[in-house]
């Protein structure tokens, strides 16, 4: 347990970096850049070495296809319910989205590694791929939408690299093509690289959150939805099916990671309150420690 606390810490140190450099060189240091460098250059970097690193088995596109399942029998609801909840439609984003999207790759892998073994990572890195995907087609519409035009956000959509990115991996997988190893070390370069941009972006905008940028309601909302409402739907789902007990707790345990910071990247992009949803993954992260301690003798 400890070397996994550890684990989780040792990532949220490049948070802490962000932050102190937010602090130390204030206006100096434009996070918009940062913003700009990372979704157009290097996550399709991440992207599209995550998806190719190793060859697709068909067997465990049965995790992230549940993934998928699970997500959207959720996310219907909550679109009616958002309207219900609240008038901004910027906040409506917020907790349609930062509900569903966790951090299923900078924590869900290592956690995996971590409890189950490295016998997890092809379900964990399959989850992300769903996860992902979800995130740049849905997500980043309806990011888009608290400030964009239908339109416009459609092509918000499809202007995104990581999408096309995942897309040309997939075919790439599927064709039975093997990166050179030169140029897999440096695509993974590449993919390391925007892992520890994303985190410390997280960082910069944790510096500028205060009071007022906490939202009571939408907090509530959203860590209800995530903690308690998705993986109880997931659990009544995954009891009618025939997956192994093995692949249920990896699920599981991806969809209870807190709020990805991937979140804080799309609202900063498209201007939907960038730090209320910074505010809402530290607290989610706070959260998810002692929730986790919890949930522990259950998973394992």
């Amino acid at each position: 347990m400890g070397t996994l606390l550890v684990s989780i810490l040792g990532i949220y140190f490049f948070v802490l970096l962000g932050a102190f450099a937010k602090w130390r060189f204030k206006e100096e240091l434009h996070d918009r850049t940062l913003i700009l460098i990372s979704v157009y250059i290097l996550q399709p970097f991440l992207t599209f070495w995550g998806l190719t690193t190793r060859p697709f088995d068909p067997e465990i596109f049965e995790a992230p296809t549940w993934y998928l399942i699970i997500v959207f029998a959720l996310f219907l609801p909550m679109v009616p319910l958002a309207r219900r909840l609240f008038r901004d439609r910027k906040k409506r984003a917020i907790f349609l989205v930062g509900s569903l999207v966790g951090n299923t790759a900078n924590l869900g892998i290592p956690l995996g590694i971590a409890i189950f073994g490295e016998a997890s990572v092809p379900y964990t890195t399959m989850i992300n791929l769903a996860n992902v995907l979800f995130v740049n087609t849905i997500g980043i519409y309806i990011y888009s939408s608290g400030s964009f035009s239908p339109k416009e956000s459609l092509m918000n959509v499809v202007k995104m690299p990581i999408l096309w990115s995942a897309l040309a991996a997939i075919a790439f997988n599927l064709l039975g093509f093997e990166l050179p190893s030169a140029l897999e070390a440096n695509l993974r370069l590449g993919a390391y690289a925007s892992i520890v941009v994303q985190l410390l972006l997280f960082g910069i905008y944790l510096a500028g959150v205060r009071i007022e940028h906490i939202d009571p309601k939408l907090m509530k909302a959203v860590g209800t939805v995530k903690f308690f409402i998705l993986p109880g739907t997931a659990w009544l789902i995954m009891k009618g099916t025939g997956m192994s007990p093995f692949v249920q707790k990896i699920l599981l345990m991806e969809l209870i990671t807190p709020l990805a910071v991937a979140n804080v990247n799309f609202a900063a992009l498209f201007h939907c309150r960038p730090r209320d949803v910074a505010a809402l993954v530290f607290a989610s992260s706070i959260f998810f420690l002692l929730y986790f301690l919890l949930l522990w003798p259950l998973i394992r």
